[in-house]
């Protein structure tokens, strides 16, 4: 299997003013990632909104990204769902459109028990040949059995491994130490250098969209053993990322991108507007950049 370690975006997906997609924002912000130099792209999760597209939207997201990026980079396709059909239909799509690999997350709402999460994870395996990164947001979807799947499937070689979005760093360093080794992300971008410390190979953020640099100082500092500069670039991020959160995360990466000259529009109801204070922060924000 190839070594898929390192730093990936996970993608935004832009809108059109009327509310649809555009494709055209998307690949542009596609290269803008990929130019940037991080290993590659986690596309249609939840930076990308992806619980507010449909599932053809979805899909053809995939598609759109897929043939535009042919090759450039790693690149992970989301297909969560509470549906497992869903969940497959899309899986097909990126496997058609060249993805690297599958992820998804636990199916939510339900109160699924274990089982039935193992056997959901089960059949999206088997529905393509892609790998699976099983996606632990245990804050998101309440599901904190990740680790019991994880090891139900440990003899798989279609496990690939896991994006870590929780601040239960014992436990990430658990997923690295299991009887075959699996590739963990870490998912909080505003502790990627304590993810890194336990094991983690890499990270999965949305931040990564905007300050590109930042993080990639963040990873190379820490793979070449400067932990302080390391440190110095994290504590440079987070300083961004609290800036940011009073205003809406999402709101806010979009409103930075703008100002960056990538416009990507706005986020999809129920996501409130940015206040024009948010707006002048994002702007802010950019100028540091």
């Amino acid at each position: 299997m190839k070594n898929f370690q390192g730093v990936y975006a996970a993608l935004m997906t832009p809108f059109s003013a009327d509310g649809s997609v555009n494709y055209e924002a998307l690949k542009t912000l596609a290269d803008h990632c990929i130019d940037a130099g991080l290993t590659g792209l986690y596309v249609g999760g939840s930076t990308g909104e992806g619980f507010l597209l449909t599932e053809e939207e979805r899909m053809e997201v995939f598609r759109v990204v897929g043939k535009h990026v042919g090759g450039k980079c790693n690149l992970f396709a989301h297909v969560g769902a509470i549906s497992t059909d869903s969940a497959i239909r899309m899986a097909r799509v990126a496997e058609s459109s060249g993805f690297d690999a599958v992820s998804a997350v636990a199916p939510f709402y339900y109160s699924f028990p274990l089982e039935a999460i193992k056997t959901y994870y089960g059949d999206i395996m088997q529905a393509t040949s892609l790998p699976m990164l099983m996606y632990n947001f245990p804050n998101a979807g309440g599901f904190n059995g990740m680790l019991d799947v994880v090891n139900a499937f440990i003899q798989d070689e279609k496990l690939l491994g896991i994006k870590h979005t929780s601040q239960n760093l014992f436990e990430l360093e658990q997923f690295k130490h299991l009887s075959r080794d699996l590739f963990v992300f870490n998912g909080f971008d505003e502790m990627l250098v304590a993810g890194l410390s336990m094991g983690a190979d890499g990270g999965i953020g949305s931040t990564y969209n905007f300050m590109p640099h930042i993080i990639l100082e963040i990873y190379h500092s820490f793979q070449n053993g400067d932990i302080a500069a390391a440190q110095k670039a994290q504590e440079k991020a987070n300083r961004i990322i609290s800036a940011m959160i009073p205003f809406g995360v999402f709101q806010m990466e979009k409103e930075i991108l703008k100002n960056l000259g990538l416009p990507v529009g706005e986020c999809r109801k129920p996501f409130l507007p940015l206040s024009q204070e948010g707006k002048e922060k994002a702007k802010e924000i950019a100028a540091m950049l």
